[in-house]
Parts: structure tokens; C-alpha cells; sequence
């Protein structure tokens, strides 16, 4: 803990500690689940990383009632007396501008607050979070976990922190565990986790407008990617930035901490992410590309075999050409089309852009034009033996299947990732694609006027 605590009083008269450390603009941290600030020496690293996020800025932190130092003895864990603990800080301190972070559960508090009072927000910065609860947790899941919590607290904090940080790290999973226990009451917990389990903020999600940040972890078995995309094409000036990791998490991560300080402070945050080394490969974001001949049977059956072979042999100089030129790496053929990856978002974007240009130029001097599709989508593919696997590359590929001849789709997290850079995007809509079961939102990317 860094600073004096202090206490002010909710509308509906619970008391509230907070303490506000350091200086600059404020920044108000939503609580990720009921832990107290008091007991950062309990698990020392979350406040380490939440101090590095708020780097120049006064960092306002508070108990949740029930929680640590505030009241303990309250009968409501509703979202809206919860809402009100915040609001009794910010009215305490006389705030009319400030920013507020939140991750996971805390970050549907900060969803709240910012729906609530968007002219009072400067930034929003939202870790792994979601609108609905049930996007997230099944019901059965939070009712059993309400069970456990009234039944046996030090048991359920260690499930709910194996939820969490502890798949990532069973040290910081086991200091987790122990801070919720320190922090709270297995009665609060169940509380809480019943007048909650129904909660859907996405009909207020229109309402903020302040600058939005959303982080997500792209292997997180917990919160999925789709989640977070949806939020964010759900918020009017929302961006998105899935990063390598599996952590639950993200918001313990020291890059992500340093990006979110970033954004604080204004930056273009997208722009200054830097490609992957050679030596991360294995692990790293990556964009995937794959192009298709639209047409291609008919065109080998009108053509036969010989000819239709000459014009496949153009088609692949061609596309070999502008991928060595933008940097990207075949990973294979398939007869009528292409599988690229790039370690950079906007040279595959750029790429994409070149290859249309290409066949467009090529065709108006052609007898036999032709004509591509191309599907992009990032993420973290599992690489073996020089191919690529996994959810990001079936993800382009049936991206891919669905653009028409000469057009480029490409999913969400390649539109936030591209954005600032003078990409034009046009929404596509939400496409139920097989094999995934949420819907999947598609972007075109124009390529006759962009520069």
C-alpha cells in the first residue's frame, strides 16, 4: 500500500476506503475482483504492475464495500451499489475529469461507471474484460462457485484464482488465492456472484464515448478473443489489440502494463508495436494471408492443362514478387492460391493491396484475366516445421473463402491493429463461419483509393 487511507461515505450510506498516491492526471483502478489494496504485500506483483501502468499519474485505488478496509457488513453486492463505491470516491476527491482502467470483473465496473458518466472520462482502459457474464462463465460455473464460497472460503479462493493468473503462474496463482481469502468473506463473494451472474451492460455500451483501449490475450483459455472483439466494435471509439500470451490475466503483464501507461499518456499505441524478432517467432503475433483464384476449375477446363498451367505459373511469379517485396513469407501453395505470414500487421496489409494493384494491371493486357480473393486475420498460429496451424489460420482461411473476386477481407483484430495507418475499412458485418461458434465480424479493405 502507498499511500494514507482514506474514507468517504455512498449515497446509500456505506463506507468507503480509498488512498490515492503519486501525481499528474488521475487515474482511478477499478478493483479486479474483491481484493483490498491494504494487502499488496500479500501478493506484491499485482500493485507493482498497476503502479507501472499509472507511471505520471495520481493512482486512486479503493476497497469494494465488503471488501478490506471499507465496510464489511453490507447487504447488497449489486452492480449498482458497487457503482456507487466509485462514485462516492470520485465525488470525495471533487474529480471532473479522469481516466479508469479495469480488468476482468473489474472491468465490467469500469464499463458501468464509464456508460454512467461519460463526460467525466478522459480514457478508458479495459484489460480481458467483457459486457455480459454469461459470455464468459456459464451459470452453473458461478453458481457452483457461490456454493463452494459459502461452504468453504479458503478452498474457493484457490479455485477461483486457478481460474485465473495460476494456469500462467502457480506462484502468483497461490499469492492470488490468498489475497482474495485476506480480503473478503466467502458470504460476500456468493453475494456478489448472485446478483451478478445475469448482467449484460452491452445496451449501454453506446453510450461511452470517451477514448477506449481494450487488451485481450490471444491464447486465453479463459476470456476468448471473440469476447473482445465484440466489445469493442460494440463501444463508438473503441480500439483493440489482441497480444501474445495465454494468461487470464493480461493485465499482469509488464508489456501490456507499459502499453496501457502508453495510452494514458495519449500515444499512438498501435503504431509504435514493433515486429517480432526471429527469435520469437515461435510465439509471436503474427499476420496470416491467404489468396485464392477466383474461378480456377472453370478456368483450367476451358484452358486445359498446358495453357491453364501458364497462366497458374503468372499468377504465382506474380504473387511470389510482391510477397518478397512486402516482406512476407510464403508458407505454401495450394494449386490456386497462397498462405503468407507476416510479422508486421501493415505489410500484410500492404501486401494485400499490392497483389489486387498487381492482377488489376496485369489484366488489362491480358487474354486471360485474372482474378484473387484474399483473407487476413492475426493472432498467434502454432508453427511446425515452417507451416502454421491453429484457430488464426483457419480463421483467414475461412475469411478468405468469403471475399468475392478482387476484394480483400480481413478480420477485427487486423482492423485494430491497422488503425491510424490510412487503411480504408468498411464493415461487413458478422458471418457465422464453420467451425467457430460465435459470429465473426469482417472488415473490406479498399485498395482502388487507398495510397
Amino acid at each position: 500500500m502507498g499511500g494514507e487511507v482514506r474514507y468517504c461515505t455512498t449515497e446509500d450510506g456505506v463506507r468507503i476506503a480509498y488512498t490515492v498516491e503519486g501525481e499528474g492526471p488521475p487515474l482511478l483502478a477499478m478493483p479486479f475482483f474483491l481484493e483490498s489494496f491494504s494487502l499488496d504485500h500479500v501478493a506484491p506483483h499485482f500493485g507493482q504492475i498497476l503502479r507501472r501502468v499509472a507511471r505520471d499519474h495520481q493512482l486512486i485505488r479503493f476497497d469494494t464495500r465488503g471488501t478490506g478496509l471499507s465496510e464489511r457488513n453490507v447487504p447488497d453486492m449489486s452492480a449498482e451499489s458497487i457503482r456507487r463505491d466509485a462514485e462516492a470516491v470520485v465525488r470525495a476527491l471533487g474529480l471532473k475529469k479522469l481516466a479508469v482502467s479495469g480488468s476482468s470483473i473489474g472491468g465490467l465496473r469500469a464499463l458501468d461507471f464509464a456508460a454512467r458518466h461519460p463526460r467525466s472520462l478522459s480514457r478508458l482502459i479495459l484489460w480481458s474484460t467483457f459486457s455480459r457474464v454469461t459470455d464468459v462463465f456459464p451459470p452453473e460455473m458461478l453458481q457452483g462457485f457461490a456454493s463452494l464460497a459459502r461452504a468453504n472460503w479458503e478452498l474457493g479462493a484457490r479455485t477461483i484464482a486457478d481460474v485465473g493468473i495460476r494456469r500462467q503462474s502457480e506462484e502468483l496463482g497461490l499469492q492470488l488465492a490468498q489475497l482474495y481469502l485476506q480480503s473478503t468473506t466467502g458470504e460476500i463473494v456468493a453475494m456478489l456472484i448472485e446478483a451478478n451472474v445475469d448482467l449484460d451492460l452491452s445496451p449501454l455500451l453506446s453510450r461511452i464515448r470517451t477514448p477506449t483501449f481494450i487488451l485481450y490475450g490471444m491464447g486465453d483459455p479463459l476470456y476468448p478473443i471473440a469476447v473482445g472483439q465484440k466489445l469493442a466494435a460494440a463501444i463508438p471509439n473503441a480500439r483493440f489489440l489482441p497480444l501474445p500470451g495465454i494468461t487470464s490475466a493480461i493485465f499482469f503483464d509488464e508489456a501490456a502494463a507499459d502499453i496501457g501507461n502508453a495510452f494514458l499518456k495519449g500515444e499512438d499505441v498501435i503504431a509504435t508495436q514493433t515486429a517480432p524478432t526471429p527469435a520469437d517467432t515461435a510465439s509471436a503475433l503474427r499476420t496470416v494471408l491467404f489468396t485464392d483464384i477466383v474461378g480456377h476449375t472453370e478456368m483450367m477446363r476451358r484452358l486445359g492443362d498446358e495453357r491453364g498451367r501458364e497462366v497458374l505459373r503468372e499468377h504465382e511469379r506474380i504473387t511470389r514478387e510482391v510477397l518478397k517485396a512486402h516482406g512476407g513469407t510464403e508458407v505454401k501453395t495450394t494449386g490456386d492460391g497462397f498462405m503468407a505470414s507476416f510479422g508486421s500487421v501493415t505489410k500484410a496489409a500492404e501486401c494485400a493491396i499490392a497483389l489486387q494493384r498487381a492482377f488489376a494491371e496485369r489484366n488489362e493486357s491480358a487474354a486471360e484475366p485474372l482474378s484473387i480473393r484474399v483473407g487476413l486475420n492475426a493472432g498467434e498460429p502454432i508453427e511446425e516445421e515452417g507451416d502454421l496451424f491453429g484457430s488464426t489460420v483457419i480463421l483467414a482461411a475461412r475469411i478468405a473463402d468469403r471475399a468475392d473476386g478482387s476484394e480483400i477481407l480481413a478480420s477485427m483484430a487486423v482492423r485494430e491493429l491497422c488503425a491510424g495507418k490510412g487503411f480504408l475499412f468498411s464493415d461487413r458485418g458478422e458471418h457465422v463461419l464453420r467451425g467457430f461458434e460465435d459470429p465473426v465480424r469482417m472488415f473490406e479493405i479498399s485498395w482502388r483509393t487507398t495510397g
